[in-house]
């Protein structure tokens, strides 16, 4: 085996590191926001982040003093993501049959409050705003509650075209607790979305007793299938961009070709970067002895972003990944900005059963039901039956009540 590469069967995705610290840390936050409230907030947030926890009013999105290419481009992204979740929408329709024993049916009812956490870290995550809000404002769900520990104007630019009812200029732990315990007169959402440090990501787990979550996201990855690759250097620049999400961050790249690998790493081994990211692991080639043990690891490792470069590879046969890039056009980095689908995606093998998010999940499905005369008759008979045998006493009384 080259020095340049591994095989599949010999690779294993790194382990979550040690989490109790975090996880102590984190429930002491929480305890204190859940039993003091506004006061709690305030104090962690002045104590951690050295600033005010505070609702800013958004301006309409033509009055932040941004760049007019920024803005152009934000709009630009805010369409196409728009569309798409409009595209998700379209055929969800509340529908109901009826039969001899009544009405039945189901609707759709968006979720009424919910929150959008945007990280700000080193820089204002501008796409996440758009990735958050706007499926939510298309659901209809009429509170949405954008929280950021930034308040760059370009993120609060992308916040108020989003559609954010409100905006909390507050990050971290601290923050989650916010939006589920509520703040400042406005009530607890009932649904968290949007990515975060280990320390939100900790706090989403801890509070999912109580408000909704999205996922629980672990550090970014990409895998790249391919053999024939006709622009290795692009690869190459998208295997360092999902590389520096954070320092724990994999771009995986599977081949049963060495020549391509080994060309990748010369690649990467002559970039700055990219040397130091093969060594650290952030970057790693492997070598299958097959397309089906190509598609078995692939299947099995369930990446967040799977860049697929194989005419010859029917991307049916590809069954767990977050979001799917077909060929070397499809840039992760569009889907993280601007192609449509969203860049809130299930990490660390969530992806196995989960997607990313979308429309759906600001919507509760609720069944409806209207027995006519003839269907008490008969459902009491069946119900009045399974309910004596469950020994339920009061089940088979209200049942046997309804007999004709």
């Amino acid at each position: 085996m080259s020095d340049k590469y591994s095989h599949v069967t010999d690779y294993i995705r790194p382990a979550f590191k040690d989490q109790s610290k975090i996880e102590q840390t984190v429930a002491k936050i929480l305890d204190k926001i859940k039993n003091h409230g506004d006061a709690a907030v305030q104090a962690i947030s002045q104590k951690i982040d050295q600033q005010d926890a505070q609702y800013i009013d958004l301006l309409p999105f033509d009055e932040y003093p941004i760049d007019q290419s920024l803005k152009d481009a934000i709009q630009s992204a805010h369409r196409r993501i728009k569309k798409f979740c409009q595209f998700q929408i379209k055929d969800l329709k509340n529908d109901q049959f009826s039969d001899e024993m009544g009405d039945f049916g189901f609707v759709y009812q968006p979720i009424e409050h919910i929150g959008a956490y945007i990280p700000g870290g080193q820089f204002p995550l501008i796409s996440t705003a758009l990735m958050t809000l706007i499926p939510a404002q298309v659901a209809g769900c009429p509170v949405r509650v954008a929280c950021s520990p930034s308040d760059h104007p370009a993120l609060l630019a992308a916040a108020s075209l989003a559609g954010a009812t409100q905006f909390l200029h507050l990050g971290g732990a601290q923050a989650i607790g916010a939006l589920s315990y509520g703040y400042d007169q406005t009530p607890a959402v009932n649904l968290i979305v949007g990515p975060g440090n280990a320390y939100v990501n900790q706090a989403k787990a801890q509070v999912q007793h109580r408000t909704q979550i999205d996922t629980l996201a672990g550090p970014s990855e990409l895998l790249i299938y391919g053999n024939q690759i006709k622009q290795p250097e692009w690869l190459m620049f998208d295997a360092l961009a999902q590389a520096e999400h954070d320092a724990n961050a994999v771009s995986v790249v599977v081949s049963e070709t060495p020549e391509l690998l080994e060309n990748l790493y010369d690649l990467l081994d002559e970039h700055p970067k990219g040397k130091e990211l093969l060594n650290n692991d952030n970057i790693v080639l492997l070598l299958a002895d097959d397309q089906p043990q190509a598609l078995a690891f692939i299947n099995d490792y369930a990446p967040e972003h799977l860049m697929v470069c194989d005419e010859s590879m029917k991307t049916a046969l590809f069954k767990n990944y977050g979001s799917l890039f077909i060929g070397e056009n499809s840039a992760v980095a569009f889907g993280d900005y601007c192609a449509g689908p969203n860049h809130t995606l299930p990490t660390a093998g969530a992806a196995k059963f989960s997607g990313g998010l979308s429309v759906h999940q600001f919507l509760k499905v609720q069944s409806t039901q209207k027995i006519n005369n003839t269907g008490r008759g008969v459902l009491a008979n069946i119900s009045a039956k399974l309910a004596a045998a469950e020994g339920l006493t009061y089940h088979e009384q209200s049942a046997e009540i309804r007999k004709l």
